[in-house]
């Protein structure tokens, strides 16, 4: 006789990265650079790079300039494979306030 069991599985944990927003021009997505710096493994110095990925923002909430944490997500087109799960740090001026503020000082 075969026992039925009430067996959860444990999803794994989706992955997450933390960068900077540095494009908001298109509906509904994001632009994330991510720099990350690792020791060479011959010549032991610390080499940076920098990798963007693709993340969906459903509110347009985050600006140029904020940093955010990106989680893994199923696909969502071709490029998008992340989403936005939340806003680190907001930028200190957002992009049109800046414009905003140049234009007021020469009026």
């Amino acid at each position: 006789m075969a026992e039925t069991t009430n067996s959860t599985q444990t999803q794994g944990r989706r992955a997450t990265k933390i960068g900077e927003v540095v494009s908001t021009k298109m509906a509904k997505t994001i632009v994330v650079q991510v720099s990350m710096k690792k020791a060479h493994p011959l010549y032991r110095r610390v080499v940076a790079k920098a990798k963007k990925f693709y993340a969906h923002d459903e509110e347009n909430t985050a600006h140029v300039g904020d940093f955010v944490e990106i989680e893994e997500t199923r696909p969502m087109s071709r490029l998008k494979r992340w989403k936005l799960k939340n806003i680190v740090r907001r930028a200190k001026l957002v992009a049109g306030e800046e414009k905003a503020i140049v234009d007021s000082k020469t009026a």
